[in-house]
């Protein structure tokens, strides 16, 4: 999508082209601190039990200067700033979710304070968690409103953090379309545990309500129906294919992260909408239990994690259960080998 955007040579997208551009150079960066060696996951026996949030809200002033200036602290009262509030909100959400459906204490699973910017850069269009903190940048205005906006986006992002200490995903080709698809299913349910949503009445969108008006599109992804989420004249038709039939082959995005991970995420909610009732509950409890195993190789494919899904299954649920045949049906659907 950035990509798409920074080649733009229109004289009335001059400044998203430029906003993207800028956006793609961090990205790089990014993708270049997720590329190193996995800090040795907390034992799930051995966690701490969750205690409460350790929120830490700063503004960066639409510098790049991180962490920035404090502006919320931990109970703190409101700042009346959109932006600096919905990202103390939405990491109370996102370790809410983690402490009351799966017992983690934080991140790290050790109790992680959780730190984040606001207002990074100027007309930045994203937001990414850099190893130790949150980042959030305000969008450009004509295609993206502030990253702060989606509490899926939050969910996502803060994920890989957790994915950080608990698999050794490599940020490549599958593995890394499995890493990126982990944050847009616990980015989900931080979403769907936040407003007590049913799987059946959540919508799946990653990203929902970041565009403008001027775009075609209802979000970033559709975890449901993977390339239905945008169709527009400047951001084009969103190219995530729904099965392995559609499985993009290129070297752009790590070999596809952002792309292909649209198969395992319809896997998930497959699975979620059949066992129906909430999300974070038997489907969440199956991909958790995969995700924090221990058993992941840094070159995990779909077909080696739809794997460890089923056996996550019969480990919880016992084989033969409705869960356990939910996960098996949900891979073959979107035709990942088993």
């Amino acid at each position: 999508m950035l990509r798409r955007l920074a080649a733009q040579h229109e004289p009335r997208l001059r400044v998203i082209a430029r906003a993207a551009k800028e956006s793609l150079l961090h990205i790089k960066n990014l993708q270049a601190v997720r590329a190193l060696p996995v800090p040795a996951p907390v034992p799930t026996a051995r966690q701490a039990k969750p205690g409460p949030p350790k929120r830490t809200i700063y503004d960066a002033g639409s510098t790049e200067a991180l962490p920035g200036k404090l502006v919320r602290k931990e109970k703190g009262p409101a700042t009346g700033d959109p932006a600096a509030d919905e990202a103390y909100d939405g990491l109370g959400e996102t370790h809410a979710l983690y402490a009351g459906a799966f017992s983690r204490n934080s991140i790290d699973g050790a109790g992680l304070k959780l730190d984040a910017t606001v207002h990074y850069g100027e007309l930045y269009d994203n937001a990414f968690w850099n190893g130790s903190q949150m980042v959030f940048g305000d969008g450009d205005g004509e295609i993206f409103q502030r990253f702060t906006k989606s509490l899926s986006v939050i969910g996502h992002e803060l994920t890989h953090g957790v994915t950080q200490y608990t698999a050794a995903l490599a940020y490549r080709n599958q593995a890394g379309a499995l890493n990126e698809s982990m944050s847009d299913v616990f980015g989900a349910l931080v979403e769907q545990y936040a407003k007590k949503q049913s799987a059946a009445e959540a919508s799946w969108l990653i990203g929902e309500g970041l565009f403008t008006d001027a775009v075609q599109g209802t979000a970033l992804r559709s975890m449901r129906a993977p390339g239905t989420a945008y169709d527009d004249d400047v951001l084009g038709k969103d190219p995530q294919p729904d099965s392995m039939d559609k499985y993009v082959r290129t070297t752009a995005d790590n070999g596809g992260v952002h792309i292909n991970s649209g198969i395992p995420n319809r896997a998930f909610s497959l699975v979620a909408l059949e066992l129906g009732g909430n999300a974070w509950e038997a489907p969440g409890q199956i991909w958790y239990n995969t995700l924090t195993s221990g058993s992941l190789p840094a070159t995990c494919t779909f077909g080696r994690f739809a794997k460890a899904t089923v056996a996550s299954a019969e480990e919880l649920f016992g084989a033969g259960s409705h869960e356990h045949d939910a996960v098996r049906t949900a891979w073959e659907t979107v035709k990942v080998k088993l």
